[in-house]
């Protein structure tokens, strides 16, 4: 059953912050979807270019704007939105908050549609927003999304959680024919399922690369999900979120497509690249390379078991050979699966 119509006029206008290939995705999808969306980018000299052209072509070739969308540089582009999406990399999320926090209203509902997890604290992309635009609902979105197959029409479906009373308007603004939206109230969980896949997908690049197999790579999906779950449940989150869509969903995705640009800076890694090198070859951000030292730093606090993680960050931190980091893992002692 599609979500009442009443509620998705609760958001007259939305505002999505970041023109990066999801932000744009999310932005198309809101405008397709019926809400008036501007596409917010920090530099007017873009703003103006994706505002001539109707599309963004480096990020999104050869998908148009919707009538409903425009593109908007600074804090002009959030006001009188009821409704603001954050869209950036990780590193950049509070240097972009701080640049449109001013034009924020007071009662617009803030969304997260960013993955990764702060470096130096641990903290969710939510704890950030919620404290930097302190008052405001926050709520995520998460799950199996590839920005490709959500702007053209294919089926998915993702997930928006909220503790606030909002939830079921974001539902409605989201929801669509192709994309069915489920929504949670474990903020922590989801959060946790979208930042941590996006490490063990770049093993998964690592194993594509090295010809270990499909065996291999089941069990590097499965022991990955452990470690996710071990380290979401330890943080607070509810250990179920994660045999979801934000969790084992986003993670098969993620480990499996060749659009996954964290799958494939494993893979150019695990083909010899250094890690300066794949990372100019890929051209955009993957969330996981920033995600495993702040995933390992919280463990370590917690008190929370990664070997797959550790592993990785040998490989990326380092320069261990991936093959050496994928010996030492199945060098191991044996124990119980759980």
């Amino acid at each position: 059953m599609a979500p009442d119509s009443t509620l998705r006029d609760t958001f007259r206008r939305a505002a999505v912050v970041g023109a990066t290939a999801w932000g744009t995705t999310l932005a198309v999808h809101l405008a397709r979807n019926g809400t008036r969306t501007t596409l917010v980018t920090r530099e007017g000299i873009e703003a103006a270019t994706l505002q001539r052209e109707r599309s963004n072509a480096r990020r999104l070739p050869g998908v148009a704007f919707p009538d409903d969308l425009a593109a908007v540089g600074g804090a002009a582009g959030v006001r009188g939105a009821d409704l603001v999406v954050f869209a950036v990399p990780s590193g950049t999320l509070l240097a972009n908050v701080h640049s449109v926090a001013a034009a924020v209203a007071l009662d617009a509902t803030i969304l997260s549609a960013t993955k990764g997890i702060e470096v130096a604290t641990g903290r969710r992309m939510t704890e950030l927003l919620a404290e930097a635009l302190p008052g405001r609902s926050v709520a995520a979105i998460s799950g199996p999304n590839l920005s490709r197959e959500v702007v053209a029409g294919l089926p998915g479906s993702t997930v928006i959680a909220s503790r606030g009373g909002r939830v079921d308007a974001l539902r409605a603004a989201f929801h669509s024919t192709a994309l069915r939206v489920y929504t949670s109230e474990d903020v922590a969980g989801v959060e946790f399922g979208g930042a941590l896949k996006n490490v063990i997908a770049i093993a998964a690049g690592m194993v594509d690369a090295l010809g270990f197999g499909d065996n291999a790579k089941a069990a590097l999906l499965t022991r990955g999900l452990a470690e996710i779950t071990r380290l979401g449940a330890a943080a607070g989150a509810d250990p179920l979120t994660f045999q979801g869509l934000a969790g084992i969903g986003d993670l098969v995705a993620t480990s499996y497509s060749p659009l996954s640009r964290n799958r494939r800076l494993g893979e150019l890694v695990g083909g010899g690249e250094s890690l300066a090198s794949a990372l100019q070859m890929l051209g955009e951000t993957a969330e996981g390379v920033t995600t495993v030292p702040a995933a390992l730093r919280l463990a370590s606090r917690l008190g929370v078991e990664m070997p797959i993680t550790e592993g990785l960050q040998r490989v990326l931190r380092d320069g261990q050979p991936p093959l050496e980091a994928m010996r030492v893992l199945m060098g191991r002692e044996p124990r119980s699966e759980r």
